[in-house]
C-alpha cells in the first residue's frame, strides 16, 4: 500500500507518530518524515494513524 501526506495541510502534531511510529516520524517541530510504501502487515496501524489526523492530510492508496 502506498501512504501519502498532503504536506500544504499537515500541521505537524504528530498524532499519525503516536498511532503508527513504524511510518511516521516527527523529526522536528515543523518536518514530518513517513515511509510512502508500506508493508500490508501494517494496514491497521495506518488506518488508526489516517483517523487521528486532525487536519485528515493522510491518504492510503492500494
Amino acid at each position: 500500500m502506498r501512504v501519502v501526506v498532503d504536506e500544504r495541510t499537515c500541521q505537524h502534531h504528530g498524532q499519525c507518530m503516536i498511532e503508527c511510529p513504524e511510518v511516521f516520524q516527527l523529526v522536528s517541530p515543523q518536518e514530518l518524515r513517513y515511509q510512502a510504501a508500506v508493508d500490508e502487515s501494517l494496514r491497521d496501524e495506518v488506518e488508526a494513524a489516517a483517523d487521528a489526523c486532525p487536519t485528515m492530510s493522510i491518504t492510503i492508496e492500494g
